[in-house]
């Protein structure tokens, strides 16, 4: 059967206000999340996903009034992440309006979060969400991408693709792979990124950063993903959802 690919917006969100930077740096605002988040539930958006850039690195909890505003005007599955550290994280998060909890820097400082946060919610409310880049330096890892933190502030050393393979089998639902090299760039998605992780990972495949053009979408589908994440190109204004689902259609990829 084949699975009918995603499109799914997403807001960076920091102090209330949606954000928009290259590889996550000179971050600059976008608008209000409860208005784009309707904007792209009107427009088709298959799901929208929420994350609060600095909840990690500034050690503060999600903004739960935000998720909730957010939650009340959309009507599709909403996905948040950003400073989620605990299954009583999980559950603020789903009571305030989520459908999906992406976990990340949590996750690789207690992998055992994941089996705790499926075992309790299952493994359709558990994404996670991996920042990688190709290694630099001294890194050396066997798939040549390494897993990075605190916006991509911070390397870990850990074998990005391994790292999602061993996340899926402690209970992660899906894995949303996001390219560090490529975010806010406007050069397509890392297509080497999602080969090397798509033969390994089971469950949905989620691509982002990077995307620019119609076709960029159309070539990460292509390579295996699932689902296509993008973030400026829809805030600000290059693409509509329609145009990006309009483009996979012509090109033979399945849509909703």
């Amino acid at each position: 059967m084949t699975v009918a690919v995603r499109v799914i917006p997403c807001l960076d969100v920091d102090a209330g206000r949606v954000v928009k930077g290259v590889n996550f740096e000179n971050l600059r605002d976008a608008g209000d999340p409860v208005e784009l988040a309707a904007r792209y539930d009107q427009q088709g958006a298959d799901e929208v996903t929420f994350l609060d850039v600095s909840a990690s690195s500034g050690d503060r909890e999600t903004t739960y009034d935000v998720v909730r505003r957010t939650a009340d005007q959309v009507f599709v599955p909403l996905t948040v992440g950003g400073g989620v550290r605990a299954v009583e994280d999980v559950d603020r998060l789903l009571r305030a309006g989520a459908d999906k909890v992406g976990v990340n820097t949590a996750a690789i400082a207690r992998p055992e979060l994941l089996s705790e946060i499926a075992d309790r919610f299952g493994s359709q409310v558990l994404v996670l969400s991996v920042d990688a880049r190709r290694v630099q330096g001294d890194v050396r890892t066997d798939s040549g991408y390494e897993v990075t933190t605190h916006g991509g502030r911070r390397g870990t050393g850990l074998d990005a693709v391994a790292w999602a393979a061993r996340a899926v089998e402690l209970g992660a639902g899906e894995v949303l792979l996001n390219s560090m090299d490529a975010d806010g760039t406007y050069e397509g998605f890392d297509l080497e990124m999602l080969g090397a992780v798509r033969p390994e990972v089971a469950v949905p495949l989620i691509a982002s950063g990077g995307a620019h053009r119609v076709e960029d979408f159309v070539a990460a589908a292509r390579a295996g993903a699932d689902a296509l994440l993008a973030a400026s190109v829809f805030h600000f204004g290059r693409l509509t959802v329609a145009d990006v689902k309009a483009g996979l259609r012509d090109a033979g990829v399945v849509v909703r």
